[in-house]
């Protein structure tokens, strides 16, 4: 099993950016001595904000205090930043002019509030980013197959994100993939489309290499994404 998936979008000197695998993240919290051996960073180095899948982003500055939120952005170097899923949708962003990055954590509820594109839009407040200059990487998660819905969330994703195909109807149930919700969020931003990159797997049938909520239900561990500057 492979240790880190890299989003080929996002490698480019100076930066770590990646997704891990079971391998890296045996339980609900990654390992952060393997992330610091791989890397070469202090265990302290690594930060994760307190998921509670809300709306609300982190802007990382000096102060590394535990912090409600399920994204973060930084103009910080020698951290990553990361965020911890398990079927929800693991973002992560790079501003090469600014140098700014980000990590989100978008499940139904984080894409249903637009936490991307809100993302997005603090870094132009905080540090002038600019949409045309940031990288996005929407890293492994569920994905329409196997995900399946009530009519209350397809309604709040529809309000949030408009018509796709990010979700379907079959034999009256409903189907979304909010990886691909986040795809057409960060589109509609102005990502451009060569700024991209979209995994294609799918947490639910690999439960050998990922974590899969919908899978193993209480016994799921978590996997994350994240970024860094060096």
């Amino acid at each position: 099993m492979e240790l880190l998936v890299k989003p080929p979008n996002i490698e480019r000197q100076g930066i770590r950016a990646f997704f891990t695998t079971k391998k890296v993240c045996k339980g609900i919290r990654p390992s952060r001595n393997l992330l610091s051996e791989e890397f070469d960073i202090p265990e302290d180095n690594i930060y994760l904000p307190v998921q509670e899948h809300t709306n609300k982003i982190h802007l990382l500055e000096s102060g590394l205090g535990p912090v409600v939120a399920d994204a973060v952005i930084t103009a910080r170097k020698n951290f990553l930043i990361g965020v911890l899923v398990a079927d929800c949708v693991p973002v992560l962003l790079y501003d090469k002019v600014k140098e700014v990055i980000g990590a989100v954590h978008a499940g139904w509820r984080g894409t249903a509030g637009r936490i991307l594109p809100d993302t997005i839009k603090m870094m132009h407040e905080k540090f002038s980013s600019s949409p045309e200059d940031i990288s996005v990487a929407i890293g492994p998660s569920i994905k329409q197959c196997c995900y399946e819905v009530g009519e209350e969330v397809t309604k709040r994703l529809l309000d949030a994100t408009g018509d796709g195909d990010y979700y379907i109807k079959k034999d009256g149930n409903c189907f979304v993939d909010i990886a691909f919700a986040n795809k057409m969020q960060a589109l509609d931003t102005g990502i451009p489309h060569e700024n991209l990159w979209l995994s294609g797997e799918c947490t639910f049938c690999n439960p050998d290499k990922y974590h899969s909520y919908r899978y193993s239900k209480e016994n799921a561990g978590r996997q994350g994404g994240f970024i860094g500057m060096w």
